[in-house]
Formats: structure tokens, C-alpha cells, sequence
């Protein structure tokens, strides 16, 4: 393992916690030592469910491990069923707890409970986040789901399962509503969405379906195959992230269903291939773009953004490693050769390489982005709160590509205006002593009298250290579009610093531009 301040994905019980917590009706027992507990956080404050995660912890110390860790854990399992009473129970371990392998299947079983119980083994010290989800699903699937029987009766018309949404997931909760009406317009009744919102005996129904609807890979492809191998279930292969995208996804699954795919074809409010095509967007041709996130976001946005917008991908990553092929086969169309990393500071050294305009990421991605002065758009997980917004806002389906369109673009737009801003500062209208222009003559007084009419602060990317710069030199680095002009003004530095400059000049900082020209 590797210390990190930062970190793409947590270890693989956190992908388990992620599906308990989206399902009803089952309950998670982990063996813990006390400081792993912090499931509350995660949901109730990052994600601000409304609902504690069902998760119980057997939080032992360190005076416990000389003693009887296996009766504490059997004792908390019994617990938390009688105060719980779930449908079925997951039971497993924390990478600490992993270390004294105490075999929390076995003491599960041996308390002899009259619920399904299911033992997660994931190794924590080899797998990670996504893997976690991907195996719990997995394993809920294949111990509950009725496979073979034959539904009690049924419904007339072609019927399907989503699967993938889970609790803590990008975006989730807003794209299976958006593909849920999506599929609905095409006339297909949905049978079961899980893990979301799914109880263990929605997880029974799972092969009574046509085909299964797989949203996100990382967690569902698994048991979808699963389900295709036991039930004979197809599943549906296009992500439906961007408007192509979306267009081919209704497709695919009207084929499956044997249907007509034209009741969910260009419906109204897909809006974005018209602002594509718009004057306000085709300056941005040719803007370059880097990507990272979970494969399959980056692998879509990243064709939003080139074939979609026009914007040229100098860069495409992940950090999911088991899609790495995928990934890889994806860069090979841009030119680009793939970064598989977990490691941020490796991410960013690719960012500041390849001078992007813009940069599709993670919350990791945006704080890179932030510190090289770069705009930035999240497009995964991992997210913060501002990532699981109040409002309606997927990325995924019609109005999915119309919230891409405005989070890939508005940025560049509103850079545009900073960089103007920035350009024409010293004009009348622009300088700093200039009132607001809505408010007229009086406006200006009203500034004067607030002491708002004051000298200019100094540019906030001025160096702290190395050569001082001159008046003319400072007013015209200024001028240099602010994503290049960290850069600009790093390069102009080296360049003195290489040739004993101690004062940078006007001259000096068109030498360093014809230098690094060449």
C-alpha cells in the first residue's frame, strides 16, 4: 500500500458499504478496529443521505486482540440481526481487521441465523474501491437471485433490469431517473433497478427480465454476465453518455426489446447538438482537452468532447486499472498513449505535460487544475458535496448531454471573459478606479466614497522568489491568456535565471519567448 494524501478510490469494504447502503432490507457487518468506522461520513455527509448506512461495526481495540475477537464479532452479528432485522447480511472484514483473519463467513454462519448470509472476501491489500462494489453485487446476485425458476406471472410487453446505480456513485440517483423515462418511452417496463433501491427479493426477480440495462461497468458488467451465463440474459453494451451515445444506447435496447426506437429519439429537450453547432461554441474547435477519471466516464466524455464539441484530446487516463485495455484501445484513437495511475502527483506531472485549455476529471483533477490555473470540470468519482447537487443534473441520456455541454463549455466561455478582462484592463471601462457601468456617474462617487477607487492589487500569479520583474514586462505578461500564462511566466524565469538575468524587461521576456519557440 502506499500513503497518499490524496486517493482515487478506497479500499474494497468500501465498495461493499457503497452497495449495502443502496439497497433496502440488508444489513453489513464489518469487522473493524476502532478508527475504521466512518460510514456515517461518507454518505450522511458527503453524499447528505437522509438515512444513516446500514452498517455495523465490531470496532475492536488493541487490549481486544490478546483476547477473543471471534466471539466479539459473532456477538455483533447476532446483534445487529435482532435489532436490524434485515432481509439478508453481508459480513466481512476491514484491511486492518483482515490481518488477524478471524473468518467472518464462518463465525457468520456458526451463530445460525435464519437469513441469507453473504461472506465478502476482498482482499484489501491487492483490490480496491470499485472491485469491492463490483464483488458484493456480485455475490448478492448470485446467492439470491432465483435462477432457473419461472415468474409466479407474467406482465405483458418486453421488460429489462438496470443495474449499476449505488449509494456514493457519480451522478447515480439523477441518470437512472433520466434513463428509467428514457426506457419507459420506448415501452419497456422495468423489472428490478439494483443495487439502488433494490431488496434482496427484487434481487430474486433479476432473471425473470428480457435483458439487463448495465450503466456502469465497473460495478455491474460482473454480474451481468453472471445473469447472461445462469439466465441467458443479454445484456446492453453502450454507455449512454453524450448525445450519440444516447442516440445509440435507445438503439441497442429497442433491439433487445424488439421495439420501435423512434418514441425516444431526438426527443425535445436534447438541446446540445444544437448549441454545438451554434456560433457561441465553435471558437472552441480545437481546444485542447485531458481526461481522467473511472473508465467509463472517461472514455465517454472524452468522445463528448472530441466528437461531439470539437475539442482535441491531448490526454485520457484512468485509475481503474481492471479497464485499463479498454482505456488504452480508446487513446490509441486521439494519438495519445493512456495514463493508468493511481497516483495524483503522476497525473498532474501529465496535466502540466500536456498544457491543456481544459481538464475532465475527479476532485482530484479539479484541485490540479485549479493550482496550474487551469478551468476544470468533474466528470467522476471520487466527488465531493458540490458533486451531489440538490438539483436535477445527469449526465447521462438527452438532458445528460445538455449538462455536459454546459460544464465542458461554460468554463472555457467564462475563461474567455476573464482573459478579455485581463487584456483590456487598462482601457477606461476596465481599470480598476472605473465604477460599475449600471450604475452611471453616480456610481463612481459612490465607490470614491467607499474607498473602493484605490490602486490596483498586484497580479496574485506575481513569483514570491527569482528575478524581479519590471513595469513593461509585467503589463505585457499580463496580456497572455490566462491557461498559458503560469507557464509563460515560469519559462520567462528559468530563462533568466539560466542566463543571470536578475531584472526582467520587455526584452528579456521576448528573448524567453523566441527561445522556447525554437
Amino acid at each position: 500500500m502506499q500513503l497518499a494524501l490524496w486517493t482515487y478510490e478506497g479500499p474494497p469494504h468500501v465498495g461493499a458499504m457503497r452497495v449495502a447502503a443502496a439497497m433496502r432490507g440488508v444489513h453489513y457487518v464489518l469487522h473493524a478496529p476502532q478508527g475504521d468506522t466512518y460510514a456515517d461520513l461518507l454518505f450522511t455527509m458527503i453524499e447528505r443521505s437522509k438515512t444513516r448506512p446500514p452498517v455495523t461495526y465490531t470496532t475492536f481495540q488493541a487490549r481486544d486482540l490478546g483476547a477473543d475477537t471471534a466471539t466479539l464479532f459473532r456477538d455483533q452479528v447476532r446483534d445487529a440481526a435482532e435489532r436490524f432485522k434485515p432481509e439478508a447480511m453481508l459480513v466481512g472484514a476491514s484491511c486492518t481487521a483482515e490481518l488477524i483473519q478471524d473468518d467472518p463467513g464462518g463465525l457468520a454462519r456458526s451463530v445460525g441465523l435464519a437469513i441469507p448470509v453473504i461472506a465478502l472476501e476482498l482482499p484489501a491489500y491487492q483490490r480496491k474501491e470499485n472491485w469491492g462494489a463490483s464483488e458484493t453485487f456480485y455475490q448478492i446476485v448470485r446467492q439470491l437471485a432465483a435462477v432457473g425458476d419461472a415468474p409466479a406471472e407474467s406482465a405483458p410487453g418486453p421488460s429489462c433490469n438496470i443495474l449499476g446505480p449505488t449509494a456514493l456513485g457519480f451522478r447515480n440517483r439523477d441518470d437512472l431517473a433520466e434513463i428509467t423515462r428514457l426506457i419507459g418511452r420506448l415501452g419497456i417496463r422495468v423489472n428490478v433497478t439494483a443495487p439502488l433501491g433494490a431488496s434482496p427479493a427484487d434481487i430474486a426477480r433479476l432473471p425473470f427480465a428480457d435483458f439487463n440495462v448495465v450503466l456502469y461497468p465497473e460495478i455491474a458488467r460482473q454480474a451481468a454476465d453472471f445473469l447472461q451465463r445462469s439466465a441467458g440474459q443479454p445484456c446492453t453494451r453502450i454507455i449512454p453518455i453524450g448525445h450519440a451515445a444516447t442516440e445509440a444506447f435507445v438503439r441497442e435496447v429497442a433491439d433487445l426489446a424488439g421495439v420501435d426506437p423512434a418514441p425516444a429519439l431526438a426527443p425535445a429537450e436534447a438541446r446540445s447538438p444544437w448549441y454545438a453547432r451554434s456560433v457561441d461554441s465553435n471558437y472552441l474547435t480545437g481546444k485542447r482537452v485531458f481526461v481522467f477519471g473511472d473508465a467509463t466516464h472517461a472514455i465517454a466524455c472524452a468522445r463528448v468532447a472530441a466528437r461531439e464539441l470539437g475539442f482535441q484530446v491531448v490526454g485520457l487516463g484512468t485509475y481503474s486499472r481492471e479497464f485499463a485495455r479498454e482505456v488504452r484501445k480508446e487513446a490509441e484513437l486521439y494519438g495519445q498513449e493512456a495514463l493508468i495511475a493511481d497516483d495524483y502527483l503522476e497525473v498532474e506531472a501529465a496535466i502540466t505535460r500536456a498544457a491543456p485549455e481544459i481538464v475532465l476529471g475527479t476532485q482530484m483533477e479539479r484541485h490540479i487544475a485549479k493550482k496550474l490555473n487551469i478551468p476544470c470540470a468533474v466528470i467522476s468519482a471520487p466527488v465531493h458535496v458540490q458533486d451531489f447537487p440538490a438539483r436535477y443534473s445527469p449526465v447521462m441520456g438527452y438532458e445528460g448531454a445538455n449538462v455536459l455541454f454546459d460544464s465542458f463549455v461554460h468554463p472555457l466561455m467564462m475563461g474567455l471573459e476573464e482573459h478579455l478582462l485581463h487584456m483590456f484592463r487598462e482601457d477606461f471601462e476596465f481599470t480598476t478606479d472605473a465604477s460599475p457601468s449600471h450604475l452611471g456617474g453616480a456610481g463612481l462617487a459612490v465607490a470614491d466614497a467607499a474607498g473602493l477607487a484605490a490602486q490596483a492589487p498586484a497580479d496574485s500569479e506575481a513569483s514570491l522568489a527569482g528575478p524581479a520583474w519590471a513595469d513593461d514586462a509585467e503589463q505585457e505578461v499580463r496580456k497572455i491568456p490566462f491557461f498559458v500564462r503560469s507557464k509563460a511566466r515560469r519559462n520567462t524565469e528559468k530563462y533568466a535565471e539560466m542566463h543571470g538575468i536578475a531584472r526582467i524587461t520587455l526584452d528579456t521576456l521576448y528573448e524567453a519567448r523566441a527561445y522556447y519557440a525554437r
